[in-house]
């Protein structure tokens, strides 16, 4: 698409981006077409974006001809920027009069940092707009095909991370009360201590058979899902070479994938209308 094209297929109406402002804007889990209007709105103003590691290449496609893309990508194991280095560079170019987008993979309010990039811009006085994005414990789990919610398994769901800020454990989640009450548990960045947090889990009651469903880049094209169960969900990514980025989803509307996969059904899949075989039991309790 050209950008004619683009200037030509916008509706009007979106907000005007202005100099030395900061838009904190979430990409999505990966897809472009995740992409909300007013994040393409910022693409197609800013004077300089600055994007993390898990933003696809391909959304700087929207960048209008001569701004700036600055990666600022944060990659557990690996050499990063530091994060308040990353805060200071929004906080200087919206001083020196840039339109400054900061682009996060998924929602920059769910476990993205936002908040404490808008606190450092608060500081510093720089006026800034938050942009929503589709998080990956939602979006990237509706392209595999498990529903974050779904009244025949569940009320509630809970999200959490699977480190803290020193990249261990979080020992401040209350493990026995999310395993207890939380029906379907959704985790982001867990893959490194996965077989740590399925034990936790375990011991606190949850069964060894419970779904499990793990979704590697999730919405692109190389996606991965494997279906596995809370006892075996290590070992079987290890064998599988499930790498992160990865969301987990524990719980039964991971079985609902069976009737739910819409990806795989485009592909030729035979998808079930009754994934969790309520037919047959409302047959047996009805016989009884």
């Amino acid at each position: 698409m050209n950008d004619t094209d683009k200037n030509n297929s916008f509706p009007d109406g979106l907000p005007v981006f202005e100099s030395g402002w900061v838009w904190l804007a979430g990409a999505g889990p990966g897809d472009p077409g995740l992409l909300t209007l007013h994040a393409v709105n910022g693409l197609r103003q800013a004077d300089i974006v600055v994007y993390d590691a898990l933003v696809d290449r391909s959304i700087l496609d929207w960048v209008k001809p001569g701004a700036v893309t600055d990666f600022a990508g944060k990659r557990g194991g690996k050499p990063s920027p530091k994060q308040r280095d990353i805060t200071l560079k929004l906080i200087d170019y919206a001083r020196a009069g840039k339109r400054v987008l900061r682009l996060k993979g998924g929602d920059p309010f769910v476990f993205g940092r936002g908040g404490e990039e808008a606190l450092g811009l608060v500081e510093a006085g720089v006026p800034f707009r938050i942009i929503p994005g589709v998080t990956a414990g939602i979006g990237g789990l509706a392209y595999a095909g498990i529903p974050a919610t779904h009244r025949d398994c569940n009320q509630a769901v809970t999200f959490l991370t699977g480190h803290d800020q020193t990249g261990l454990t979080p020992d401040a989640i209350n493990w026995d009360g999310i395993a207890k009450g939380s029906p379907v548990i959704v985790m982001y960045m867990a893959m490194k201590h996965l077989e740590t947090i399925a034990g936790k889990l375990i011991s606190c009651g949850r069964s060894v058979d419970e779904p499990v469903g793990i979704v590697c880049n999730a919405s692109l094209a190389g996606q991965q899902v494997l279906e596995t169960t809370l006892g075996r969900c290590a070992v079987d990514a290890a064998a599988a070479d499930i790498q992160p980025p990865a969301i987990v989803c524990v719980g039964e509307v991971v079985r609902l994938r069976n009737g739910l996969d819409w990806l795989g059904a485009m592909s030729g899949k035979i998808l079930t209308s009754d994934p969790l075989d309520l037919r047959a039991k409302n047959r047996t309790a009805d016989a009884g």
